[in-house]
Order: structure tokens, then C-alpha cells, then sequence
């Protein structure tokens, strides 16, 4: 329940380009605590701990990716303003 408060909380806090990053951050602790406790990976084989991190980490880098697209494209304009020529 303090993960959905802080879900919530999110919501409301101007964190700016931060709060995208704040919001995966939270929402890997939800999975962690989803994967450990619901699907049982503790007590799982080792294989199917394996397939868990693996996919864990395939999930991460894509993370990684958007955020690397998001950081390095041009802020928007506002419509109807002149967007400055590349000469």
C-alpha cells in the first residue's frame, strides 16, 4: 500500500523530467516484490530464476533506451511560434 501512496503522491509532485524516472523506479520495486511473493521465484528452480532475471534485465535495457531517446531529443515548440532556421 505505500507503493500505490507513493504512486499517488507522484502524481501531484512536480519532479519535471524527473518524475518518468521516479515512476519506473517505483513501479521495478512493484515488480521485484510482484516476482518474489506472488510468483513465488524464491522457492522457484534455478531456471526458471534465470528466465526471471533475464527477462528482469531485458526490461531494464529497455528502459535505458527510452530514456536515452527522451534525453536527447529537441524540446517542442509551441504551435504558432518560429522555429529558428538551421543556417
Amino acid at each position: 500500500m505505500l507503493l500505490l501512496a507513493a504512486t499517488l503522491g507522484l502524481a501531484y509532485v512536480p519532479l519535471g523530467r524527473w518524475s518518468a524516472a521516479v515512476a519506473f523506479g517505483i513501479s521495478g520495486v512493484k515488480t521485484v516484490l510482484i516476482g518474489v511473493f506472488f510468483m513465488k521465484l524464491r522457492d522457484a528452480i534455478p531456471l526458471v530464476r534465470i528466465a526471471a532475471c533475464a527477462a528482469m534485465l531485458w526490461l531494464a535495457f529497455l528502459f535505458l533506451l527510452t530514456f536515452a531517446d527522451l534525453l536527447t531529443r529537441a524540446p517542442l515548440t509551441q504551435p504558432g511560434t518560429i522555429v529558428p532556421s538551421m543556417g
